[in-house]
C-alpha cells in the first residue's frame, strides 16, 4: 500500500515536513521575518511560505541545496552589494544549505520590503512567460 504525501497547510507545517537538518534553520528565517514584519499574513502561496500586508512582502522554500529566499527584484537590486556572495536572479537568492543563513541581512531586506510595501511604490509581479 502506498502511502500519500500530505501536502502542508500552514507554514509551520512547511517546516515540519523538511528534512530535520534543516528545519531549525527554516524556523530561524520564519521567526527572522515575523520580527521584521510584525502583523504580516502567513500563508502558503505557491506551495512557499509567504509573508504579506496588502500585498506579498517575501516568501522562501527550501531545495536540495539552498534555501530559496524572494523578496522580489527590487530587494535584490538594493541589496546587491551583500548579496553578492550568493547567487541570485530577478527576484531571488539562493543561501546554501551548508552555510548559516544570513538572518541580519534576511530581518534589512524584509524590512525594506515593508517599507515599499507601505510606500506602494512596487507591486508583486508574477513571471508569466
Amino acid at each position: 500500500m502506498a502511502t500519500q504525501k500530505i501536502k502542508p497547510a500552514t507554514i509551520e507545517e512547511y517546516i515540519n515536513a523538511a528534512p530535520a537538518e534543516v528545519q531549525q534553520r527554516l524556523q530561524q528565517l520564519h521567526e527572522s521575518i515575523r520580527k521584521a514584519a510584525p502583523g504580516a499574513a502567513e500563508r502558503l502561496k505557491w506551495g512557499m511560505p509567504a509573508y504579506s500586508y496588502d500585498k506579498i512582502l517575501v516568501t522562501f522554500a527550501v531545495f536540495k541545496n539552498h534555501v530559496g529566499f524572494y523578496p522580489m527584484e527590487s530587494a535584490i537590486k538594493a541589496f546587491a552589494k551583500a548579496l553578492s556572495k550568493y547567487k541570485t536572479a530577478a527576484g531571488s537568492v539562493q543561501f546554501p544549505l551548508q552555510e548559516p543563513l544570513p538572518l541580519p541581512l534576511v530581518t534589512k531586506i524584509v524590512k525594506f520590503r515593508v517599507k515599499e510595501n507601505k510606500a506602494g511604490t512596487i507591486k508583486w509581479k508574477s513571471s508569466s512567460k
